[in-house]
């Protein structure tokens, strides 16, 4: 039967049949996603494994670290770097900076040393909340803009320029900045969700005004527009959507959505939702093993309901669901086994149906997995089973289950 009269989908109901647009992707895993007060900062191996991962899933940059804050940061920024070039990586390098000449230094120091091109991400607050806390100007702050600038700019750096907590930002305000670093050289400029207050209205609203900033410069050259957010109201995914659909040519996230406070966007969560939308067509089976390998090196364990990668993400042990999944199993449909109960195809990330037995299941439950299992399910062995399971507090193990056979 044709997939289309399966599932009725409500999702492209009033979407716009546009063009799809390229989709960038940044990660901020080994920068901004350490910045949380819980994480470990790993040894630089396990960084270089992430940043593997990161190449197989398609993503086209990556912050490798601040190398101004120190000499370690240096010497693993340095590694990475060298790890990009040595194996051919896809993966673009940036690193972090503030609009401080001193940061800059280092970032020109590597780039010349490896031989790769480093965008120097160049970062300042923006809200006049921040200003007054710091006791800015708006006249320090482009200063030092442009001097930050057009020092990376001159020293042959690519350069994107960011501004902090720009959803809390005066318009007047971010046009001034924006203007001065773009013409500074900045060929990339960056909207920041700095402390999660955005929600997909406001996104919408600060990228067109944005993208209308850079257009009103009548520019030769093309600027693009980053989106970077985080996890404060939980929106942001959703956000990060609305940036690229409101006209934002990158998306930043780090793995987990790992990061200050309650994280940044999840580039996991974001690039499931990137495909299902069919914006973009990666390869995504190493997902689960970006995930993992970030919990492992970082020390953030993965909730067993996250989505996708999480132990129970396409897991059941409830009757009524567990049936459903065992009679389309039942007809070899692959699609239909990872669609009857899933709104996210399992197939497509390295996982598969998993049916369990616990104290909601049903007999079929418990003749599916025996079956699995290439154990005969004779009337006796599914009653001691299903008996097992209803008196049980929780799911049955392997063990528990061979047991009452």
């Amino acid at each position: 039967m044709d997939k289309d009269e399966l599932i009725y989908d409500w999702n492209l109901i009033g979407r716009a049949d546009t063009a799809p647009r390229r989709v960038e992707l940044n990660d901020e895993s080994l920068r901004d996603g350490l910045q949380s007060p819980s994480v470990i900062d790993p040894p630089v191996e396990q960084k270089i494994a992430l940043l593997h991962l990161m190449d197989a899933l398609g993503i086209h940059s990556a912050d490798i670290g601040l190398p101004g804050a120190g000499p370690r940061a240096v010497a693993d920024v340095t590694r990475l770097a060298e790890e990009i070039v040595a194996c051919k990586l896809d993966l673009q390098p940036n690193c972090a900076a503030r609009t401080v000449i001193a940061d800059i230094i280092p970032i020109v120091d590597i780039s010349q040393k490896v031989g790769i091109p480093i965008e120097a991400c160049t970062f300042i607050g923006s809200s006049p909340i921040r200003q007054y806390a710091e006791g800015w100007s708006l006249e320090m702050m482009l200063t030092a803009t442009e001097e930050a600038v057009t020092f990376a700019v001159s020293h042959g750096l690519p350069v994107m320029y960011v501004t902090e907590d720009t959803t809390r930002a005066h318009p007047e305000t971010i046009r001034a900045l924006y203007r001065t670093a773009i013409q500074a050289g900045a060929r990339r400029i960056c909207v920041c969700d700095t402390v999660g207050h955005a929600t997909p209205d406001g996104v919408q609203a600060v990228i067109a005004y944005v993208k209308a900033v850079i257009q009103d410069m009548e520019l030769d050259e093309e600027v693009k527009v980053d989106w970077h957010g985080h996890q404060d109201r939980g929106l942001g995914v959703i956000n990060a959507i609305a940036a690229f659909e409101a006209g934002a040519d990158r998306l930043h996230g780090t793995a987990l959505g790992i990061g200050e406070r309650v994280g940044n966007t999840p580039m996991d969560q974001l690039l499931v939702n990137l495909k299902l939308m069919g914006y973009i067509n990666n390869d995504l089976t190493n997902l689960t093993r970006y995930c993992e390998t970030a919990s492992v090196a970082t020390g953030v364990p993965i909730s067993v309901s996250y989505p996708v990668v999480g132990r129970d993400a396409f897991r059941t042990a409830t009757g009524v669901h567990a049936a459903a999944v065992i009679k389309a199993f039942r007809k070899g449909d692959d699609w239909l086994t990872d669609a009857v109960y899933s709104g996210v195809p399992a197939s497509d990330y390295g996982r598969k149906q998993e049916i369990d037995i616990g104290p909601m299941s049903g007999k079929s439950n418990v003749i599916f997995w025996l079956e699995r299992h290439g154990i005969e399910p004779t009337t006796e062995r599914v009653e001691r089973i299903f008996n097992r399971a209803k008196t049980s507090a929780s799911v049955l193990t392997s063990d528990e289950i061979l047991k009452s056979i």
